[in-house]
């Protein structure tokens, strides 16, 4: 039984990961979608305001749904997402980092035009090992409502 909408109440929902970063993965990512140079050469990277190499904020965001889908997403009454409330980079991706995320349920709320669904809002907390904070996310997730996901 997945879990839906009525699963979820403010809080602590859970920590996810930990999922290792290598200096191989920033790469490709950053050939492919981010190709500033410090996310692809040392020298440029050390000269950059990073100090080194870094992986690209939006190989974080990529990141957190990897994460997130591997941690829970894939067992919940998903009806998808309306958007991104906020993202904040606070502090580089590495290569080795271990990533973690720590999910909270900031609020709930029925949807007003759908009878189905309702809104769960989370904010992630993306961390290194040593527990510095290297992202904050902050999104609505719509959930599939009890009767709504029992008649699927």
């Amino acid at each position: 039984m997945k879990l839906t909408f009525e699963d979820f109440k403010p809080g602590h929902f859970g920590t996810f990961g930990p999922h290792h970063v290598s200096r191989e993965d920033i790469i490709s990512f950053a050939s492919e979608f981010d190709p500033q140079p410090m996310h692809l050469d040392d020298e440029a990277a050390n000269r950059s305001m990073l100090k080194g190499l870094s992986g690209s904020g939006w190989h974080m965001c990529a990141l957190l749904m990897r994460i997130s889908w591997d941690g829970f997403i894939h067992n919940i009454a998903s009806a998808g997402a309306p958007g991104v409330e906020d993202v904040r980079w606070l502090s580089p991706l590495r290569p080795g980092d271990d990533l973690t995320v720590s999910v909270e349920v900031l609020d709930t709320r029925e949807s007003r035009s759908r009878s189905d669904i309702g809104f769960v809002r989370i904010k992630n907390d993306m961390r290194n090992a040593s527990g510095q904070t290297l992202m904050l996310a902050t999104l609505p997730i719509m959930v599939l409502r009890r009767s709504a996901a029992g008649a699927n």
